[in-house]
């Protein structure tokens, strides 16, 4: 089984919502089935449905979660000393060589990935053009839109 990168803190998001999961979501729709059992024929009953149908997303959902985190490799990008080159987890200060306008970019595991918090996904495009490269370096990123050039302004590992 291959490792999937996670950072440390998206790991912990997931620990968190597998948590809840297990602890919130499990008993109540145990609860809910209770219920929906307690008014008597199931067969027409939509509730017992809605209940059987959230459950079955629930446990769904703790199994991916549990397979996820078990396969995980998990990264500290405080800990990482890769010589001021682009890599999971650190974070890039780029410049659009055409306009000007300067992004920064968190590159995060595809679990992570949020563009409004500025993450992006290790197997984006973006993300891949940068990997490898240092300040002052310029990645060329194949678009939707075409052809885009940045230039790496700053390579963080925080």
């Amino acid at each position: 089984m291959s490792k999937t990168p996670l950072t440390l803190v998206g790991a912990e998001l997931l620990r968190q919502e597998l948590h809840r999961l297990k602890t919130v979501e499990r008993p109540s729709v145990i609860g809910a089935i209770s219920e929906a059992r307690a008014q008597g024929d199931l067969s027409e009953n939509a509730e017992y449905d809605a209940a059987k149908e959230r459950q079955s997303f629930v446990e769904g959902r703790i199994v991916e979660l549990e397979g996820k985190l078990g396969s995980a490799q998990i990264i500290d990008p405080k800990t990482i000393n890769a010589g001021g080159r682009c890599v999971f987890g650190s974070t890039v200060v780029l410049e659009d060589v055409n306009n000007g306008d300067v992004v920064t970019y968190q590159i995060v595991g595809d679990d992570e990935a949020n563009i409004r918090e500025r993450k992006i996904s290790i197997s984006s495009p973006i993300a891949r053009a940068l990997i490898g490269k240092m300040s002052g370096d310029i990645a060329e990123v194949i678009a939707p839109s075409g052809m885009r050039e940045y230039e790496v302004v700053d390579v963080q590992y925080i």
